[in-house]
């Protein structure tokens, strides 16, 4: 929970400071302008509480990978679904944002490592894997919501370390040697935040990405 307080206090701290302008700024995740973002991340934070306060299922059947797998959660009609949600959020949205993170920790913070939960997908998960899940949406919107606003990124560092993990698995340092060091451009390159030739594709492969499908 520390990383995705971390992250989310420095996700609020940079949408605090953005002009108002900025707000409707078209990003890389069309159709959506920065507040439809911010407000895609305040929804899949917002499905937390609830599936905590669900019944648990009986064991875990996807990994924070597995749960990134390309069907009919990220096909058109689930797409328009998600659109329409995240353009339904209104308000100071650096406020909500602020307290579903706080509800997050709060819902979180006493329960045992090894608790399971379902996710709106039908996945039975270990908790911690989809609090992983949930690191990446914040970390990687951060970006999306960073370079349409004209700000430097506020990745952390930790934030930054799980998300490398899921992408290159635990020899994700040499994996980001390898693609010249800088783990914010990997991150970027290896998500579709960046221009990503054939060559670097192939690199990438090298290094042992695992592709996720992301929003």
């Amino acid at each position: 929970m520390t990383t995705l307080d971390a992250e989310c206090a420095a996700f609020v701290h940079a949408l605090r400071a953005l002009p108002d302008h900025a707000w409707e700024r078209p990003t890389r995740c069309e159709p959506w302008t920065v507040r439809d973002v911010v407000g895609h991340v305040v929804t899949v934070l917002g499905r937390v509480p609830v599936m905590v306060a669900a019944a648990a299922p009986a064991s875990a059947e996807v990994s924070a990978t597995g749960y990134y797998r390309a069907d009919d959660r990220f096909g058109a009609e689930a797409n328009t679904e998600r659109v329409r949600v995240a353009q339904a959020v209104t308000g100071d949205l650096a406020t909500r944002l602020a307290d579903i993170a706080a509800e997050v920790r709060d819902v979180c913070s006493g329960e045992p490592d090894d608790r399971l939960v379902r996710t709106r997908h039908g996945d039975a998960m270990l908790l911690g894997d989809f609090l992983l899940t949930r690191i990446v949406e914040a970390a990687v919107h951060g970006l999306d919501v960073a370079d349409a606003a004209g700000v430097p990124p506020w990745l952390t560092e930790t934030a930054g370390e799980r998300v490398l993990g899921l992408l290159f698995g635990p020899a994700w340092r040499e994996s980001v040697a390898a693609l010249g060091g800088d783990p914010l451009t990997v991150i970027r390159t290896a998500t579709g935040r960046a221009p990503v030739t054939p060559t670097d594709q192939q690199s990438l492969e090298a290094a042992g990405l695992r592709p996720l499908t992301l929003g």
